[in-house]
């Protein structure tokens, strides 16, 4: 497992586990049984709330796949498997597409 990957891991671990804590309401908050304390309000931020956490998750998700894959998709332009123009130009010209002043020609062009 990558140190990146291990960490992301690991805070997402963490960050789960944390809120179990509050998962449970102190002794004798709840007096009057399954009333509604907070009222509406807590109702809107109740639903605020799990939209805000269901964006998070998507996020993290999101940029997960994107650091695994590359911004790219996987294709990194100028990494390994990709051909320089020069290397372009003399694979052209050892096919017989180009003549050797062509050759040339370009050649001295992509080094200018």
């Amino acid at each position: 497992m990558k140190k990146g990957m291990r960490a992301l891991f690991t805070a997402a671990v963490v960050a789960m586990s944390s809120g179990m804590a509050f998962a449970q309401p102190p002794e004798g908050t709840y007096e009057h049984g399954w009333d509604w304390h907070g009222g509406w309000s807590g109702m809107f931020f109740g639903s605020l709330m799990m939209i805000v956490f269901v964006a998070v998750v998507v996020a993290l998700v999101a940029l997960a796949v994107r650091w695994i894959g590359g911004a790219h998709g996987g294709a990194h332009p100028g990494g390994p498997g990709t051909k320089s123009s020069i290397h372009i130009v003399e694979e052209r010209f050892a096919r017989g597409e180009i003549d050797k002043e062509e050759f040339e020609e370009r050649r001295r062009a992509l080094r200018e």
